[in-house]
């Protein structure tokens, strides 16, 4: 493999991002989770939803301070690895960006001190009114971002002056083809990545003792909503694959494996994609299946790869990354129906007890919704190659022409600090996990106890 400046960036960029994109998956819905349980304490005047919204309070900050730190990072490399696409698309991509620091990263600053340091401070509906706020902003950040990264993989609403997008339709632009469908498939992983997040901490608590009243409450809260996200991703993901069908084939053909046009293609569900060769080795088909699901009849036809000469993204890495997340999603789907059922006998209890090899396995997947979300990326990101905008505009034309050496340098760099400060991120929500008592602050010393298991 030749290491040119071309693929040091992309793979810079596909670490920037991966790391980025890990935390606001996160907070994007735990801050909905927060309001939740600030609702239900002001509601019942409960101290466990109060302990709960503390602890998870902490969780969300954390997680927020690296989502900034690491997308200000990110953002940078528009200009340092690929100059080309803020010269070409900046009159599109400079303003959407900006509209999202204006009202969702402001507005997320701005009332994430209340939510941390306002108790006791100001009144519970000032609080309330912050907490609320900064969910918005989070939702309105997801909103911006989609936004544009829709407009690459579809574009609308634009002209193209000399050589350069230039906007002729807002209203396009923001609400393009795809951006619906990826927005609202966006905001499920980021309530299942959460969920499972909620509910693999809880269970890490409940087997090690430390336990307290609010990790029952938001086990149980976790445990039903993950089971009730779960059905509307699958919908929702439907609509999407419908949707890319239409205005991505090439991507399809990928993910599916489909080499040749043809109706009533199988579904493949797996097998080891060999593009040399333009065929599948040792695959696990499903007959008309694929054609069944994409185009909702037996015999509907599907292009294959061979209709996209230099026009489609490379196989293999999205035909193995669609199974990652579908794989993980069926997974999730039957860990939440689990613990839900579980869950359900002891929905008004003051504590709940679940089966030990239940905890494990809920702990085990604290962070699954990563595995999916960074698999359903790669899907979307590689396949969209050739391009960075849709068949408009290659993404070989628009990278840096430095030398080689100095993207590697700083990929290199990039590798330590961002696998030190995972590390670190893991390491920290465990300890918190592992001794919460000290992250309720004023949290009531009798009702701390050891929770049963």
């Amino acid at each position: 493999m030749d290491l040119d400046t071309l693929l040091l960036s992309r793979i810079q960029f596909a670490l920037n991002i991966s790391f980025h994109i890990l935390f606001p998956t996160i907070t994007i819905a735990l801050c909905w989770f927060l309001l939740f349980f600030r609702i239900r304490f002001v509601q019942t005047r409960d101290e466990a939803w109060e302990q709960a919204y503390y602890f998870w309070t902490k969780v969300f900050a954390l997680t927020f301070a690296l989502g900034v730190v690491s997308g200000i990072v990110m953002s940078f490399q528009f200009g340092t690895n690929w100059p080309g696409f803020m010269e070409k698309a900046g009159n599109i991509a400079g303003p959407l960006l900006g509209y999202e620091v204006l009202t969702a990263f402001f507005l997320e600053a701005s009332f994430l001190g209340i939510m941390l340091f306002g108790r006791g401070r100001v009144s519970e509906r000032v609080h309330l009114i912050a907490t609320t706020l900064v969910a918005l902003g989070t939702t309105l950040s997801a909103f911006w971002i989609l936004s544009l990264n829709s407009w690459m993989q579809t574009p609308a609403g634009y002209q193209i002056v000399n050589g350069e997008f230039i906007a002729a339709d807002w209203f396009a632009i923001v609400f393009n083809p795809s951006f619906p469908y990826r927005l609202a498939h966006k905001l499920l992983a980021s309530a299942l990545t959460a969920s499972f997040l909620i509910a693999g901490l809880c269970a890490w608590q409940l087997l090690k003792g430390s336990a307290t009243r609010g990790t029952h409450k938001a086990l149980r809260t976790a445990g039903f909503a993950a089971l009730l996200v779960i059905p509307l991703q699958i919908f929702v993901g439907d609509l999407h694959g419908l949707n890319t069908l239409e205005h991505q084939p090439a991507k399809v053909a990928a993910i599916e494996g489909i080499w040749e046009t043809e109706r009533g293609a199988p579904l493949t569900l797996f097998g080891i994609p060999d593009e040399a060769a333009g065929k599948t080795h040792f695959a696990i088909q499903v007959p008309k299946v694929a054609s069944l699901i994409l185009t909702h009849e037996w015999d509907g036809e599907l292009k294959g790869i061979a209709d996209f000469p230099k026009a489609h993204p490379p196989v293999a890495p999205v035909f193995y990354a669609f199974r990652v997340m579908v794989g993980m999603g069926m997974l999730m789907l039957l860990v939440a129906a689990w613990t839900a059922w579980k869950l359900w006998p002891q929905r008004r209890a003051t504590e709940t007890t679940l089966p030990r090899p239940l905890l494990w396995t809920l702990a085990a997947m604290t962070f699954s919704g990563w595995v999916a979300t960074l698999a359903g990326w790669y899907v979307t990101e590689i396949g969209r190659q050739p391009y960075i905008v849709y068949g408009l505009l290659h993404t070989a034309d628009v990278a840096t022409r430095i030398a080689p050496a100095n993207v590697a340098l700083t990929l290199t760099a990039y590798c330590i600090v961002y696998g030190l400060l995972l590390v670190t991120y893991v390491g920290v929500l465990k300890y918190m996990a592992e001794h919460p008592v000290k992250h309720a602050p004023e949290a009531p010393a009798g009702e701390l106890g050891k929770a049963g298991v």
